[in-house]
């Protein structure tokens, strides 16, 4: 039975420039998953201020990190998964499995990517949502698009997902070691601060648990690195709008460090699988100026686990369940 393991990611611009950038936040940002503010009032917002104006100012951030005529995001997403693919063939090599990636918003669609998968003969789907800690604003907009992309068919395959791996030990000991191998070549700094990418507090008050998933992570991780509680911390960033986020905040946390003495910075950001314009532009940009500019001396950013050895390794292990089943069950 010929199997199909789709990675998906949230998505990315087609090109570095004003109409792609707007393109790709008029699909993001008009997701109900994304934000729940009242739809009338959301789309004056949208239309009226965040479209013309935010997206010239987010293509010019695109052009400074746009790598190998993509973004980083898409780049590193698609390096992991042919690695994962490599390890599938050799460990598999008698069953048929396709590997791909799609993406929640743009370019390649969920819905183009099951639409391939089904016609090249696939019975059985395996999602595996690249966003460690759930939140209805990423991996439950994944499973609506699936729902969607599924109703429309009437021959719909055997197919499963990956809600969570927040926790799981691979994922633990991959953040692990990509951090003591950073260490291990440049020293280790003052503090670590882990930044996750924030969500509303009402999303939170409302059942999401996201922040709960956050919290497990980070301690998780210090616990695996043998850290005490004054040796890191963690913080919320990219928040938009007036609305209260979770707190603390990257960037005020930042600036708190710097103003109270410490001088060297370690930054880890647990919640992307992959660089993007939040790990680059904001947390090595952004937030880097503001450590500096308050007294810090030191701000080092520990990149993403990307298309590392270690990444593809934890991928594989999470996809090796679904690969495992007892196919004839599902005949």
């Amino acid at each position: 039975m010929k199997s199909g393991i789709i990675f998906v990611n949230l998505g990315t611009p087609a090109a570095p420039n004003t109409s792609g950038v707007r393109q790709f936040l008029k699909q993001f940002l008009s997701d109900r998953r994304v934000v729940e503010v009242p739809r009338l009032l959301w789309l004056c917002i949208l239309y009226g201020i965040i479209l013309p104006f935010r997206s010239p100012r987010v293509a010019k951030a695109y052009q400074q990190i746009w790598m190998n005529d993509t973004s980083p995001l898409r780049y590193f997403s698609q390096r992991l998964v042919d690695g994962v693919a490599s390890q599938v063939a050799e460990r598999y090599p008698n069953q048929e499995i396709e590997l791909r990636l799609a993406m929640s918003y743009g370019s390649v669609s969920i819905s183009d990517t099951v639409d391939e998968l089904l016609a090249a003969g696939c019975e059985r789907l395996f999602f595996l949502p690249l966003f460690p800690q759930y939140s209805a604003t990423t991996t439950a907009a994944v499973h609506d698009e699936i729902s969607r992309v599924f109703s429309r068919r009437r021959d719909i395959p055997q197919w499963s997902w990956l809600r969570n791996y927040h926790n799981h030990p691979g994922y633990i000991e991959a953040l692990a070691e990509s951090v003591q191998q950073y260490w291990d070549e440049n020293g280790r700094g003052e503090r670590l601060l882990l930044s996750f990418h924030g969500i509303p507090k009402r999303n939170v008050d409302l059942g999401d648990p996201y922040q709960r998933h956050c919290e497990e992570t980070a301690q998780a991780l210090a616990t695996k690195l043998g850290l005490g509680d004054e040796e890191w911390q963690l913080s919320y960033q990219s928040r938009l709008g007036k609305a209260e986020w979770l707190q603390p905040y990257t960037d005020k946390t930042v600036i708190g460090l710097a103003t109270s003495g410490v001088k060297k910075l370690d930054v880890l950001c647990p919640a992307f699988a992959v660089e993007c314009l939040e790990t680059i532009e904001e947390i090595d940009g952004e937030v880097h100026e503001y450590f500096t500019e308050n007294g810090g001396e030191e701000f080092r950013y520990i990149p993403c686990l990307n298309d590392s050895e270690v990444h593809q390794n934890l991928m594989f292990l999470l996809s090796r369940s679904f690969i495992e089943e007892k196919t004839h069950l599902f005949s």
